[in-house]
Order: structure tokens, then C-alpha cells, then sequence
């Protein structure tokens, strides 16, 4: 979906003048951000195609994504990339990755509360693992749907040579 069509869908639930004046805009500039912008059209660029020029334009894309998604209580999983490839690669061996992905989380866990107690750094930590096992997991899944393990293959690979 283009950023001008979410506008378009956000005006069916929403007024117009009131979005207008929440942002401190006249209405018109909100009905220009439901228009395509360039050549083919007559709109104007609105926030969501600054967000994504923001994403294109700097070195951690991720972080800007992850910040717009806490804002709207959520979290951010970057999709795998697609090999294309369709090559058979073994589910026993993809499925034994994600489970061994929450058993080091288990672990950090557990190790962290042995003294009854999770001091900040030891939150820090499960904060960041749990990161990084929220996007495995979705990693898992996405490759389910599409029959293709080959991208966490290709992951574990690289954390391997990164971390002999």
C-alpha cells in the first residue's frame, strides 16, 4: 500500500478538520497527502513518505522503524530477505535453530535470576535477547509460509563465522 492510499483509508475513519487541527495544518494539506505525488499527480508529500525517506537515507533503518512501532505499542521484526532460491533445505535442522534460540533465552533467564533478583543490566540483556528471538521467531514463521528454511541456514551460517 503507498503512503497517499493509508491517508485515504485513515479519512474513512477519521474527519478530515479534526486531523487537520490536531496537526496544526489547514485541510487542505491533508487532502493533498491522500493524492500520489509526483508526475502522475497533483499531491504533496505527507509524514509517512518522510519516515521512509528518513529509513532509505540513514545507516540504521531499523531504528527509526523500531522507535514509529514503539510509539504505536508495538515492535518492529524485520521480514527476512528472499534467496529466491527454492532449494530443499532440512525443516529438522531450521526447527532445531528456533528451539535452541528459546533455550538460550531460558538460559539468560535463569542464569540471571539464580540470586533472586534481575539488576538492570541483567534486564538489559533479556531485553535485548528477547529482541533478537522475537525476530528469529517471525523469521521462522515467514520461512514456514514461504517452504523456504534457506534465509535461517543462511543466518546461522554468518553468526558462525562472525562468532567462532
Amino acid at each position: 500500500m503507498k503512503s497517499h492510499e493509508l491517508f485515504r483509508q485513515l479519512l474513512k475513519d477519521h474527519n478530515a478538520k479534526e486531523l487537520a487541527s490536531g496537526l496544526n495544518l489547514s485541510p487542505s494539506t491533508i487532502y493533498k497527502w491522500t493524492e500520489p505525488c509526483g508526475s502522475t499527480g497533483s499531491g504533496a508529500p505527507n509524514p509517512l513518505d518522510r519516515i521512509e525517506q528518513l529509513i532509505q537515507i540513514t545507516s540504521e533503518p531499523r531504528q527509526l522503524a523500531q522507535w514509529v512501532c514503539q510509539q504505536a505499542g508495538g515492535f518492529y521484526v524485520k521480514n527476512p530477505e528472499s534467496t529466491g532460491s527454492k532449494e530443499a533445505t532440512p525443516v529438522i535442522v531450521a526447527s532445531n535453530k528456533i528451539v535452541q534460540e528459546f533455550a538460550d533465552m531460558i538460559s539468560l533467564i535463569a542464569t540471571a535470576a539464580i540470586d533472586n533478583s534481575i539488576n538492570p543490566e541483567e534486564a538489559l540483556d533479556i531485553r535485548a535477547r528477547w529482541q533478537e528471538l522475537k525476530s528469529a521467531a517471525e523469521e521462522f514463521v515467514i520461512c514456514c509460509e514461504e517452504r523456504n528454511f534457506l534465509p535461517i541456514h543462511t543466518r546461522a551460517q554468518a553468526m558462525e563465522t562472525n562468532n567462532p
